[in-house]
């Protein structure tokens, strides 16, 4: 009973997804699919990749191979709903199970968002203090900065799961997205949801504005040992070993505002579906290929694999 009303608790939601685009049901699934098999075999190869070859064995692979793993689990909480819903007239998920998919969901999220935080650093060791990088970046405290990600993120999705299960729903129980979004679930509730609102704010800005400026703050410090680097060269050669993380991270922040900015001003549900994709199937995708196409090291790795094969 709520506010004095009998109420009936909804059981299961009713995903929409792409049903009002019945004319590319087929494109966007076979598009989808491959994408998804994409980021799944490119992020599980670039981890098998860095366990195989001892030369990958450096504080940044190790944060590298640990975000291949958060992707791999990323796209995997949303991307095989989201294809079953091209398969079936009318695609439901129980509470339990929508839940379950956005506390995963968000801790990958969240955890992700600590670790490339934490390959920050590690860039700013590797090119503010590179006599002392060994000894800084020792295999304790990589562990340690993994660890903390995990846990961060663990943390921050506990409260939100927290704050789901206070939220009753009884009807509608259609849910116009691929996924359990937390905004969609706000709309359903009929509950108040302010609390949970100030608490998503919250978050944002812990875990969203903080890892931001701690990123922003490293950055200061690198660029400004690079330019004082006097041959072009070693400039450049400073600058490459910093491209890739800055690219993942323009991607994870640029989306991430992108996304969070269209659902506050009330966009259009086709627009967030769409821009949803991209972040929760695309980047996964695009990480291991950022960081293999423009990595010398990845690519001899690539090159020695012929005669490791050889040598088994």
């Amino acid at each position: 009973m709520i506010g004095g009303k009998n109420t009936t608790e909804v059981t299961y939601f009713i995903l929409l997804a792409f049903s009002d685009f019945p004319q590319l049901l087929v494109p966007l699934f076979i598009l989808f699919l491959l994408m998804y098999i994409a980021s799944l075999t490119w992020n599980l190869g670039l981890i098998v990749l860095i366990g195989m070859d001892s030369h990958l064995h450096t504080p940044m692979y190790f944060f590298l191979k640990h975000l291949s793993f958060l992707d791999i689990c990323y796209v995997t909480s949303t991307a095989p709903k989201m294809l079953s819903t091209f398969l079936q007239e009318q695609q439901t998920i129980t509470f339990v199970g929508c839940v379950v998919q956005y506390f995963i969901f968000s801790t990958m999220g969240l955890s992700e968002s600590c670790l490339i935080t934490a390959m920050a650093y590690d860039r700013y060791a590797a090119i503010c203090n590179p006599l002392l990088y060994s000894s800084i970046m020792s295999p304790t405290l990589c562990v340690r900065l993994v660890f903390m990600s995990y846990v961060a993120g663990l943390s921050g999705s506990i409260s939100q799961l927290c704050a789901i299960l206070q939220l009753h729903f009884c009807g509608p129980n259609t849910i116009n997205h691929f996924l359990c979004d937390m905004s969609q679930l706000l709309i359903l509730s009929c509950t108040d949801t302010f609390f949970v609102q100030f608490m998503m704010a919250v978050l944002t800005m812990i875990y969203g504005v903080t890892n931001a400026l701690v990123i922003m703050i490293s950055y200061g410090y690198i660029v400004n040992s690079i330019m004082k680097i006097t041959s072009a060269k070693g400039r450049s050669k400073a600058f490459n070993t910093c491209a890739s993380h800055v690219m993942t991270v323009s991607l994870f922040y640029t989306s991430s505002i992108f996304v969070y900015l269209s659902s506050s001003i009330g966009s259009s549900s086709t627009f967030d579906r769409f821009a949803s994709v991209f972040y929760t199937v695309v980047i996964p995708m695009l990480n291991p290929l950022i960081y293999s196409l423009r990595n010398r090291e990845i690519k001899d790795a690539f090159k020695r694999l012929p005669k490791r094969r050889e040598y088994f």
